[in-house]
């Protein structure tokens, strides 16, 4: 597997409203819309996002792969836990997985 960089940050966090806030007015972040994610997303100017979810106080990392399908495939021989399948929307294809540290990673894909 070929990772091409960091396409995307997220925090989970009981304080959405909140920090969802601190993101656009005290960091300056851009706030963007993408249908079919249920998250603030904040774009950044070198093409990353940042978002901001509820929940537990989990954090996560996308990482950026051409072929998600191929990377899952190969994520899964080598015996880690995926999400069963590809999920989606407007702007990405992911897959979550647990890395041996336990924390919550994505592959992702960007819609052409």
């Amino acid at each position: 597997m070929q990772i091409e960089g960091i396409t995307f940050v997220g925090t989970r966090t009981a304080a959405r409203s909140e920090m969802a806030s601190f993101v656009r007015d005290v960091l300056g972040l851009t706030p963007a819309h993408v249908e079919g994610m249920e998250a603030d997303l904040f774009d950044l100017p070198d093409d990353t996002s940042f978002a901001v979810t509820s929940g537990g106080d989990e954090r996560t990392v996308g990482f950026l792969v051409a072929d998600i399908d191929a990377a899952a495939a190969e994520l899964r021989a080598a015996g880690v836990v995926t999400d069963d399948d590809v999920a989606g929307n407007d702007r990405y294809r992911y897959l979550h997985f647990r890395a041996p540290d336990g924390r919550l990673y994505e592959l992702v894909e960007r819609r052409t």
